[in-house]
């Protein structure tokens, strides 16, 4: 039988995609749960997995389209069968390529078809991140005479960097012209939640220092045994014990409800992933119960797939408590701003070696300053610090992270 495939819905707030590829084309096999097509929401190019297994009977929209949540845009029935699109799609559910557009409808289709717009999207076809379209601005760099190492084709920050590099010093002292950037789609969305966020849920922050010294010491003894392409980062081991402790503390893995506190089952810790247009969460899911090392593995393929731009819907929806890592980036100490409708986030700054004092004697060793922010609606300064002493406890004490 017939199956008519719809624009799914890939986030809370998402009310259209862009259909940037078809993976399967008309006439091909495909099972359920192999990916049909590449959409690009606000947050992401995500692969759409088929709900069914058949034979692509017809693509009822054009790569590169801006599709309404919940329009049609393909039909898959069984091998053989003769399938009537017109009458399975009746007169009230024409494709979205084949609706007559009016007013805002059609000024939006028009936007993505003619002109550029924050989701790095040139016309010609060039596609650019908006880090790589102001540096190309900046060094006088026609983005159209790039080849493009990002997914898809697009132009990123290093074929940029790449080409003022090689140019030298004339290009250089071309930089200092002010330039408009765009906002990219998923900037916009960051500064929209972040904003509500900060306005609408009453933030405070608990902040601790750890001795990192321990957890140090484990992560080089495993990584020792450890092929390159699976050793631990100190991230694995953070995620791990955030998501132990917060089984003792249900309010952190909960979110506000109207008058309600939903408390979460399963603990899904978000990560935030750095990309060219901004931050991206990947989630790993009942963080508590797997292993370290499969935690791990998940963190990599996760990462992966988000810088490459092909992230799949379960990679970055769910969420009940997120992660922020900067220490990477030699920061010391932060505080980040809750992703809503979650009721705290954990901002992580760098390993740091400096004296410390053991037993009366100053001794090398190793520090790490983390800070939550939590929802005063949902839970309070005293709760938040007696989980910091909980998650002070696996960070110290590494070992039970490995049972």
């Amino acid at each position: 039988m017939a199956t008519v495939v719809k624009m799914p819905k890939l986030g809370f707030d998402m009310a259209e995609g862009l259909l940037v590829r078809w993976v399967k084309g008309v006439g091909d096999t495909v099972q359920q749960g192999e990916v049909l097509a590449e959409i690009e929401t606000d947050k992401a190019t995500i692969e759409v997995e088929s709900e069914v297994g058949g034979v692509v009977h017809k693509h009822l929209v054009a790569e590169n389209t801006a599709v309404p949540v919940g329009a049609p845009i393909a039909v898959i029935g069984e091998p053989g069968e003769q399938i009537d699109a017109a009458e399975l799609l009746g007169q009230t559910s024409k494709p979205a390529a084949a609706v007559e557009q009016a007013g805002p409808a059609k000024e939006k289709v028009m936007a993505v078809e003619s002109a550029e717009d924050g989701d790095g999207r040139l016309p010609g076809g060039v596609r650019a991140s908006p880090v790589a379209r102001r540096l190309a601005a900046e060094g006088g760099i026609n983005l159209s005479e790039l080849a493009g190492s990002g997914p898809l084709g697009r132009i990123v920050k290093r074929d940029v960097q790449a080409v003022l590099g090689a140019a030298g010093p004339a290009v250089a002292q071309r930089t200092l012209e002010t330039v408009r950037v765009p906002l990219s789609k998923l900037r916009a969305t960051i500064g929209r939640r972040m904003t509500a966020s900060k306005q609408q849920v009453p933030h405070f922050y608990v902040t601790a220092d750890l001795d990192a010294g321990p957890l140090m010491a484990l992560r080089r003894d495993l990584n020792s045994r450890l092929a390159e392409d699976s050793k631990f980062s100190v991230n694995d081991f953070l995620v791990k014990a955030a998501a132990l402790a917060l089984r003792e503390f249900p309010n952190l893995n909960s979110a506000l409800d109207g008058d309600q506190i939903v408390r979460h089952g399963e603990i899904n810790i978000g990560v935030a992933v750095a990309l060219d247009e901004g931050l991206l969460t990947v989630v790993v899911r009942t963080a508590d119960q797997k292993p370290l090392r499969q935690l791990s593995s998940e963190l990599r393929e996760l990462a992966s797939r988000a810088r490459a731009g092909r992230v799949r819907p379960a990679d970055i929806e769910g969420s009940t408590f997120t992660v922020s890592n900067l220490g990477m980036y030699q920061v010391e100490h932060f505080i980040a701003i809750i992703n809503p409708p979650e009721a705290a986030i954990l901002a992580v700054g760098s390993v740091r070696e400096e004296a410390v004092v053991q037993a009366g004697a100053i001794v090398p060793g190793s520090r790490l300053q983390v800070t939550l922010s939590a929802d005063h609606r949902v839970t309070d300064g005293a709760e938040a610090a007696r989980w910091l002493q909980v998650f002070r406890g696996y960070i110290e004490a590494p070992v039970h992270l490995l049972v």
